[in-house]
């Protein structure tokens, strides 16, 4: 589907951290270029609110990343890293990546979803037949929801320019594990500011 980008398109960037963080790390063993993946999907147009969803954890290692986040104007949404009796760990930012891309779009006329989570399927639906935005996709094409790509109005595949979207990529790659993305675990950490492309 063609679509329509221009520099007045008021645009809301939702990040889903770990998925994108995830995704870069199991297919690329390589960390995920934060800066250049905002730059590209903004595409130019008029940016009201860059948002990522995150953890944190215990020993406090993500802060770093959270801050080169906040450097390149992406502002942060944080919850605590949920542990279970047996050792089990949650962080799921879903339905409040959601709440805010529903609560958002009527200021915007587009609403990008930085994620390749085919849970987010009903909400890019619900986006463009009640809130009338355009929806826009962007992920790594390998651990990206089949149904999510056809959902969306445009598909940014990460996987189509890995030397600008993971940082010090060596042309190498392996398959997805078979855990994917969406279910890897939620710790960030080794040296996580880099992982931005903004020093």
């Amino acid at each position: 589907m063609s679509i329509i980008k221009h520099p007045e398109q008021r645009v809301g960037v939702f990040i889903d951290t770990q998925n994108v963080y995830h995704s870069a790390k199991n297919i690329y063993h390589a960390r995920a270029n934060f800066g250049n993946i905002l730059k590209d999907s903004v595409a130019g147009r008029r940016l009201i609110r860059a948002r990522a969803y995150s953890v944190t954890t215990e020993t406090g290692e993500e802060k770093g990343f959270f801050e080169a986040l906040a450097k390149i104007g992406i502002e942060m949404r944080l919850k605590d890293l949920q542990v279970f009796y047996g050792g089990a760990k949650k962080a799921d930012w879903d339905v409040g990546l959601a709440v805010d891309a529903i609560t958002a779009a009527p200021k915007l006329d587009t609403v990008i979803l930085v994620t390749g989570d085919g849970d987010f399927v009903p909400l890019v639906q619900y986006l463009q037949t009640h809130g009338g935005c355009q929806v826009e996709v962007v992920s790594f094409g390998r651990s990206t929801s089949g149904k999510l790509k056809e959902a969306a109005d445009d598909f940014l595949d990460l996987d189509a320019d890995p030397r600008r979207y993971i940082m010090g990529f060596r042309g190498g790659s392996r398959r997805p594990s078979s855990r994917g993305a969406q279910n890897a675990p939620s710790e960030m950490s080794d040296e996580m500011e880099k992982e931005m492309g903004v020093e």
